[in-house]
């Protein structure tokens, strides 16, 4: 669908052509004459004081708009017509993009400086240097995961994690799945994590045959297992194109989860509700195979902010295994204290409200 934007236009037709940001700069498309910029951007931003990602519709930063500017006459005369004022290019407008080391988790950045030698990370010579706030949330979130002990210093795990091109959760999941005799499937499952949000698709004219193709694939446990039993048909389908077709699964998302799972197989042989830390209250998201039943404990992979604080691809657990893999992170006090709270009375809306 995409590549019909470099087709020649029609005679007496005109091409019309709505992109991204990523037409800022990325690409360049014959016979664009004129651009109308509206001035706003999708950004993606992290919070570290509740460790949530999301994607801010805010104004977009001069540099970005004398891109988008460029994208006009690249190839003849053209015009940009820009749907805002002079005045609040010149005074409501940062004069570039902030950089995005100060706007993502630092989980990965720290893990590497530290596997290569940097340990006074706070005094370290950053060229955009990120907010005191999110690097120590880093190395909080590293040591609880035994990536680094209590002087701050990397550990062995730790230096094991490094080795692996992923986020330092899934790292530790798979250097653990080793003790725990599930290699095959963990590794399976990060892999489809890091394709995750674009696995099932759902076409507009065949949004009831797709949710209940999705519906297919949900087994007891979470949405873990989910994504191991969607890659383990396909793998007994052999890897079939067709497969995935009448599954409403991308194919693409899919080649790429194969992709990545070898290239960490590969490295595996080379090498050898409340937030429980920050009783925040966080919610199941409705496309979640746990939504309706609603478990006391959970992990979750990832936390999104949407139309409320949403946890993504979750998997139920029980307490104690968390003072089992991490006891020098988490207290038997703390999971005794929330224990004893009662449930909320379910009060949530349909899926169809939540959006």
């Amino acid at each position: 669908m995409q590549a019909k934007i470099f087709s020649p236009t029609p005679p007496g037709s005109r091409k019309v052509v709505v992109a991204t940001n990523i037409a800022e700069t990325s690409l360049t498309i014959d016979g664009i004459i004129y651009v109308i910029d509206p001035g706003f951007c999708k950004q993606k931003s992290y919070n570290a004081r509740t460790g949530m990602e999301s994607l801010i519709v805010t104004p977009c930063s001069r540099a970005s708009a004398n891109q988008r500017a460029g994208r006009a006459g690249r190839v003849a005369a053209g015009k940009c017509f820009r749907l805002y004022t002079a005045w609040a290019f010149k005074h409501e407008m940062e004069e570039s993009t902030v950089p995005e080391i100060q706007r993502t988790n630092l989980g990965n950045v720290v893990l590497l400086l530290k596997s290569l030698g940097i340990n006074d990370l706070i005094h370290f010579d950053f060229m955009d240097p990120p907010p005191h706030e999110t690097l120590v949330l880093a190395l909080e979130q590293l040591y609880a995961l035994g990536a680094l002990n209590h002087l701050g210093e990397l550990t062995k795990l730790g230096r094991r994690m490094a080795e692996l091109p992923v986020d330092p959760m899934l790292s530790k999941m798979i250097l653990a799945s080793e003790q725990y005799k599930c290699s095959e499937e963990v590794l399976t499952i990060a892999a489809m994590l890091s394709v995750n949000n674009s696995i099932f698709y759902r076409p507009k004219d065949k949004v009831v045959h797709a949710d209940n193709a999705r519906q297919n694939f949900v087994v007891p446990g979470g949405d873990h297992m989910v994504l191991l039993n969607v890659y383990t048909q396909w793998l007994e389908s052999g890897y079939s194109t067709q497969w995935c077709y009448e599954n409403f699964i991308q194919f693409r998302s899919m080649k790429r989860a194969r992709d990545v799972r070898e290239q960490l197989e590969g490295l595996m042989d080379r090498i050898e509700v409340e937030t429980v830390k920050h009783q925040q209250t966080v919610y199941v998201h409705p496309n979640s195979s746990l939504f309706e039943e609603q478990p006391r404990w959970l992990i979750y992979h990832e936390l999104v902010f949407t139309t409320k604080e949403f946890m993504r691809q979750v998997i139920e657990i029980d307490s104690g295994w968390l003072l089992e893999v991490a006891p020098h992170y988490y207290k038997n006090k703390e999971l005794e204290d929330s224990s004893s709270k009662k449930m909320p009375r379910k009060q949530g809306k349909a899926k169809e409200e939540l959006g």
